[in-house]
């Protein structure tokens, strides 16, 4: 398939399904190949252990990508119990084994429920955050240790989908920023056995859970462009739980000049909204996002060039 050197101007949101083996960062070159997109940015990495859902903003939809960066996130995840690594995950080298006797289901789900609610997390050094410019990651390869600040995590719900006698299967719906190899770790300190991830599926992204996988996508590309376009969702789609503001052409145009408006019933809010301009067929077309003012005002924050 030829690729154009300066890429199409294509706009929308892609659910990839993303594979295990490969890293976030790959995952997006090879979308933004397929669809010869000029821009994309993904919302949010994945380790290469990981699967799951890894949208990927093509174009004007990269301006939006800040409200899925925020939006909370629900994983998979199986842990297997009694063994800790340095990496928290089935891809580092064992660093302790504890011992599972006498530990029975009753304390393990005792233990789980302690972690549901809103607590402190300290990142793991095998993380991409980034310590005087250098990765995290990079430093512990180098068995380097820095200090890391614990950060405010909410996790809203954790469901128990099985225990065996070594392993655990959980759900886990939780706030952005939550690292859930670090909280199997934290499960098996208290146990007192250790623990580590062993899987990681991420099923869903705000109101996003619908995937589509690499196979479906070579596929559609195998069948021209326009089907590769009709997987993608609205940027708007970004905005889900972002009030909705109607703007007649008129008031659009000032907004376009960087102008707030008075709409009228415009909503009470402090988040941000989304702005549409309504035509006379009654057809809404999304121009970006905005900020309720104190006066009522609806002032533009960020346009998308449509």
């Amino acid at each position: 398939m030829a690729k154009k050197s300066s890429g199409r101007s294509i706009n929308g949101i892609l659910l990839l399904n993303k594979p295990t083996g490969i890293s976030s960062n790959k995952a997006l070159q090879q979308v933004k190949y397929l669809y010869q997109a000029r821009k994309a940015g993904h919302t949010g990495s994945l380790d290469n252990l990981a699967s799951g859902l890894l949208p990927i903003c093509l174009g004007e939809a990269t301006k939006l990508s800040g409200f899925l960066l925020e939006a909370d996130k629900k994983y998979q995840v199986t842990a297997i119990l009694g063994v800790a690594t340095t990496t928290g995950d089935s891809e580092g080298e064992v660093v302790t084994t504890g011992s599972l006797i006498g530990l029975d289901n009753i304390r393990i789900v005792k233990v789980i429920k302690t972690f549901v609610g809103t607590s402190q997390q300290v990142p793991p050094m095998y993380s991409a955050l980034k310590h005087h410019g250098q990765p995290l990651y990079k430093l512990a390869r180098r068995g380097i240790v820095v200090e890391r600040a614990a950060r405010n995590i909410t996790i809203s719900k954790i469901d128990i989908l099985a225990i065996t006698e070594n392993s655990m299967s959980l759900e886990v719906h939780c706030s952005k920023g939550t690292y859930i190899r670090t909280l199997v770790e934290d499960i098996g300190k208290i146990l007192g056995c250790g623990a580590h991830v062993s899987a990681l599926h991420r099923i869903g992204v705000s109101n996003y859970y619908d995937m589509i996988d690499f196979p479906t996508l070579h596929a559609s590309a195998e069948q021209g462009l326009d089907y590769l376009d009709k997987l993608l969702l609205p940027m708007h789609s970004a905005l889900q739980h972002q009030p909705k503001v109607k703007l007649t052409p008129e008031l659009a145009s000032y907004i376009k000049t960087g102008q707030a408006v008075q709409v009228a019933n415009s909503p009470i809010t402090d988040d941000y909204v989304g702005l549409f301009v309504v035509d006379n067929d009654s057809s809404e077309q999304f121009i970006g996002i905005g900020k309720v003012l104190d006066d009522g005002r609806i002032a533009p924050k960020r346009l998308v060039n449509i």
